[in-house]
């Protein structure tokens, strides 16, 4: 009597938005649990090309599902990357220095990883020769097999000891037509090429008991 007196209606939408008031820990809980399942990749060679793309796209990804790690030998060659970034979020992406055939920035590279573990190994780096194979010094022969395929190897030597033990983890390596079939004045490159195949192949037999999964993906095939 001589106040105000609520209908049962409004009652009833009051009582509503008094439970809906909790639902918005919920939403913060979710984002929170979002960012934990974010997986780290670790992509080699992204100077240019697959590489530089792929850290683009994962790095960019509106759910920020990746946190990516791109490298490359020569770190005066970071700034297409950067620029490619410019715009998107740039906290899902972190530019390291690593050389796939110096074992030490291979380790030095594995320990800058903030969040400890990789996920999701790329290993992308690689290099080309072309011309009549009598005309090849021993010396440039070697710098491919040690790039395309002692750094791939030794690359994925250093990350898999943690993916077996945390029995987790998938391993991506950059093929190539020629590792399927021999293409002229291409010699030494296609051997190389064809020893990732085998080298791929080998370890997709044995790691599946791991839950480790690799994977070739064969560049310019048909």
């Amino acid at each position: 009597q001589g106040g105000w007196m609520l209908s049962p209606s409004t009652r009833r939408l009051q009582t509503q938005q008094t439970a809906a008031q909790p639902s918005r820990p919920r939403v913060q809980m979710a984002s929170t649990a979002l960012l934990m399942e974010q997986k780290v990749v670790l992509i080699t060679g992204c100077s240019w090309g697959i590489g530089l793309s792929l850290a683009v796209h994962l790095a960019s990804e509106p759910s920020k599902a990746y946190k990516v790690y791109a490298t490359m030998r020569n770190l005066d060659k970071k700034q297409r990357l950067l620029e490619s970034m410019r715009g998107l979020h740039k906290e899902t992406l972190a530019i390291l220095q690593m050389d796939v055939t110096d074992q030490h920035s291979i380790l030095s590279a594995r320990d800058s990883i903030s969040e400890g573990s990789v996920d999701i190994l790329v290993c992308n780096a690689g290099v080309g020769l072309m011309g009549p194979l009598e005309t090849q010094s021993e010396d440039t022969m070697r710098g491919i097999l040690d790039v395309n395929l002692l750094g791939t190897i030794c690359t994925i030597q250093t990350f898999l000891p943690d993916m077996k033990r945390r029995r987790t983890g998938r391993i991506l390596v950059t093929g190539s037509m020629g590792g399927l079939q021999g293409l002229p004045f291409n010699e030494v490159y296609c051997a190389s090429k064809f020893a990732v195949e085998g080298t791929c192949e080998s370890l997709a037999i044995l790691l599946q008991h791991f839950n480790v999964h690799v994977s070739l993906i064969e560049c310019g095939a048909p």
